[in-house]
């Protein structure tokens, strides 16, 4: 009777380890790879479509077409939108409507309206 305890002492002692060495090297949360200086850097030749109109510029759709290539994660996306958030923000010369306009303009499709007002958290 003592030796099957001690077996299944073992064996749970054997499972805790097993189980301590899953949590030590599962990947952790993901977190988003896109700063928001990436992005700043990507879209600043669309400024001037940002604030006045018109059409874009190549590099400016080019760096759309790369941040949206960029943003292939949840965690990423959500970064990207809240970074162009903030930009919005910081260029109060920037006109929503053309934000929103702009990847329809440069043949990008995201899957979330570039606007002040949208929620972030819920872009997937």
């Amino acid at each position: 009777m003592a030796l099957i305890h001690a077996k299944a002492g073992w064996v749970a002692a054997l499972c805790l380890s097993m189980a301590a060495a899953l949590v030590l090297v599962a990947p952790p949360l993901a977190e988003a790879a896109i700063s928001c200086g990436q992005v700043r850097s990507t879209l600043a030749p669309c400024i001037s479509y940002l604030e006045n109109g018109g059409a874009p510029t190549g590099k400016c759709c080019s760096g759309v077409a790369a941040l949206n290539n960029a943003a292939k994660t949840t965690p990423d996306r959500q970064q990207a939108c809240k970074c162009l958030q903030q930009a919005a923000v910081s260029i109060p010369a920037i006109k929503e409507n053309f934000a929103a306009a702009l990847p329809g303009k440069c043949g990008v499709s995201i899957p979330y309206k570039i606007s002040r007002s949208t929620n972030c958290a819920a872009v997937k």
